[in-house]
């Protein structure tokens, strides 16, 4: 089942500029998503919770699809993210869809969202396409944490999360409106590797 972050409308924020290489982890790779991708996001509509979570119409049309395929071409250079399509890089054919919400940027936060077509799920290529894009997160400048919202009823979803090195950090209750009625959320967390965190033994205090 998906874990998905959905991106903020009209941010307006500058990001830093596409990567040069795809972002690679076991037999996934993250690249742009192209219009070959509308046969994936069909059958990734197919889902009856992935329409409940972002734009994607429930068994998706072709030309649904295709405008869905769109508008993630566009979410980089209108400031929301990265909106990728998670391949097999052994023939480059679209699995799924994974995204790095950047609206918060500029206070070092991001949130991340996955989701894989059923027909091939199973594979741990969930959890390859998240350590991708947590891996490609820390290469951005400012960026600090990268926070998921699972629903606590999403089993794969907590597994993926914590395969990837997700840390569980709570459960926010009617966090999310999701499907029209108010849901709770299971925040999960990575923290950027190099940052100085406080121990018990330190003699210091965070001036921030």
């Amino acid at each position: 089942m998906p874990g998905w972050g959905q991106a903020s409308e009209g941010v307006g924020v500058v990001l830093p500029p596409w990567p040069s290489v795809c972002p690679v982890r076991g037999a996934v790779q993250l690249r742009p998503v192209e219009v070959r991708d509308v046969a994936m996001a069909q059958e990734l509509s197919t889902d009856p919770y992935v329409p409940l979570t972002g734009s994607l119409p429930g068994d998706a049309t072709a030309e649904e699809a295709l405008a869905w395929v769109r508008r993630q071409q566009g979410r980089h250079a209108e400031g929301r993210g990265f909106s990728f399509a998670i391949a097999r890089r052994s023939d480059d054919r679209a699995i799924g869809h994974c995204g790095l919400w950047l609206t918060e940027i500029d206070e070092g936060r991001a949130t991340a969202g996955y989701a894989i077509a059923p027909s091939s799920r199973g594979h741990g290529h969930a959890a390859d396409a998240l350590i991708a894009l947590t891996e490609f997160g820390w290469t951005l400048p400012g960026l600090q944490r990268i926070a998921l919202l699972i629903e606590p009823w999403n089993t794969a979803s907590l597994r993926t999360a914590e395969a990837a090195g997700y840390v569980r950090e709570g459960k926010l209750a009617g966090y999310k409106e999701i499907g029209g009625a108010p849901r709770d959320m299971v925040v999960f967390a990575a923290i950027r590797p190099t940052a100085i965190q406080p121990t018990a033994e330190s003699d210091s205090e965070d001036g921030d």
